[in-house]
């Protein structure tokens, strides 16, 4: 069942859920009860909670008390938790948030139970997502990485050539872009995604030689960088196979109200665990490819990334059952079935081959991505330093200023190296 702001569901072996975002449960009788909190619908909820009654049925004794809600509060949720001296046992966290708790000791350092976790099935690319300095604060729930999906209807319809997913350059982008717009005569852009996305522009960063956030915790992307990614999509939208300024501020999150979905687009970017739901509003018309620019850049842009890490309070009074429920939710083939992909890959590489046989088609072509990427020298991503989640609101502020004509890329990427190193300063 879904309540206003906060999902709450239970089954019959759940402890009685208590009162919304706002608390843990006490412990009932000689058993323990934990507490677990993550963003989602109430899909993701259906399946978790399918893992979560196959994790108690092997643990007697164990009840778990979940709650979820919509990912716009939830941070706002859990930080007044933990100020109340009420951490949930085990949580979402998310990447631009774990140094702001790991920091102040608010969570486990998981090598330290190195003997209840096991890590070693995870690719050295995921297993490091979570790591500031010699500890490891949480385990990605999930592994996707963006990927460029492309309207292969549109394509053939228009007689444009879809590019080579593996080799294509950003100017590649930018001619097909052009194709498909001049032959549609403006009824389908060629290609259209925000500049203000944090994952895109990461991804540009690398390939151009930088770290968007440094190992050391220092902001490591350039000025000329951001000038040249707002020049890029700006070029594109001068050409005409970019949407004009304001095209997407009225458009839904779901791939059913996406533009690509509705046929003014033909191609766009997104993260890989979403192409199921896509391909799926686009008729099953999409290819999905690698960014462009992997072959021409410095050095490889894309990366292994997650939705969300699980990460333990380390204020949790059951630490070991907490532990216990995340190793299980990690290395165990039927707690990713009864997941599925509603978070991404299984972060357990041979989790993921195990089980993908039972996946949907869509679903297996995206793990078969992830799972490729994985065999690749691929740059890590760094945690995001203190201060870096509010780097996000300077960006978008910014980039809907070049968008729109009202500063000019240089200026823009200047205003927001100062802001984003005031930031991360303190």
């Amino acid at each position: 069942m879904r309540a206003t702001g906060i999902g709450l569901v239970a089954s019959p072996a759940l402890a009685a859920c208590g009162r919304g975002f706002g608390g843990g449960g006490d412990d009932a009788g000689d058993g323990v009860t934990l507490n677990m909190v993550w963003w989602g619908d109430a899909t993701r909820a259906e399946k978790t909670q399918a893992a979560l009654d196959l994790f108690m049925e092997a643990n007697e004794g164990v009840s778990i008390k979940i709650e979820y809600q919509d990912s716009g509060p939830y941070q706002d949720k859990l930080a007044t938790r933990f100020a109340a001296g009420d951490a949930p046992d085990l949580m979402a966290m998310r990447m631009d948030s774990l140094r702001e708790y790991a920091d102040r000791g608010a969570l486990l350092d998981l090598n330290e139970y190195s003997g209840a976790i096991d890590l070693s099935g995870l690719s050295d690319n995921a297993s490091t997502l979570a790591e500031v300095g010699d500890s490891v604060f949480g385990v990605p729930a999930g592994l996707n990485a963006i990927g460029f999906v492309v309207r292969k209807d549109l394509a053939e319809q228009y007689g444009v050539a879809v590019p080579d997913g593996d080799t294509w350059s950003w100017e590649d982008l930018a001619a097909f872009a052009k194709g498909i717009t001049d032959a549609s005569d403006g009824a389908v852009y060629g290609t259209g995604f925000e500049a203000q996305t944090l994952a895109n522009i990461v991804v540009y960063t690398r390939q151009r030689g930088e770290d968007f956030f440094t190992e050391a915790g220092e902001l490591g992307v350039t000025a000329a960088t951001v000038q040249a990614w707002f020049e890029l999509i700006g070029g594109m939208r001068d050409e005409g196979g970019f949407p004009p300024a304001g095209f997407f501020e009225q458009i839904g999150g779901s791939p059913d109200q996406s533009y690509i979905a509705q046929g003014k687009l033909a191609s766009q970017i997104i993260p890989t665990n979403n192409f199921l739901g896509y391909n799926a509003a686009c008729g099953g018309n999409l290819a999905l490819l690698r960014i462009p620019g992997e072959t021409q850049g410095t050095r490889r842009g894309q990366s292994i990334d997650c939705p969300h890490l699980w990460s333990v309070a380390s204020a949790s009074a059951h630490p070991e059952e907490a532990i216990r429920l995340l190793d299980f939710l990690t290395n165990d083939p039927e707690a990713s079935l009864a997941t599925g992909t509603t978070r991404g890959v299984p972060a357990n590489a041979s989790v993921a081959e195990e089980i993908k046989d039972s996946l949907e088609p869509d679903d297996q072509l995206a793990t078969d991505y992830l799972i490729a990427l994985q065999g690749e020298e691929l740059p890590r991503s760094f945690t995001y330093p203190p201060g870096g989640s509010a780097v996000f609101d300077f960006l978008d502020a910014i980039a809907v200023e070049v968008e729109f004509g009202r500063q000019s890329p240089a200026d823009g990427a200047a205003q927001f190296i100062e802001q984003a190193k005031q930031a991360i300063a303190g």
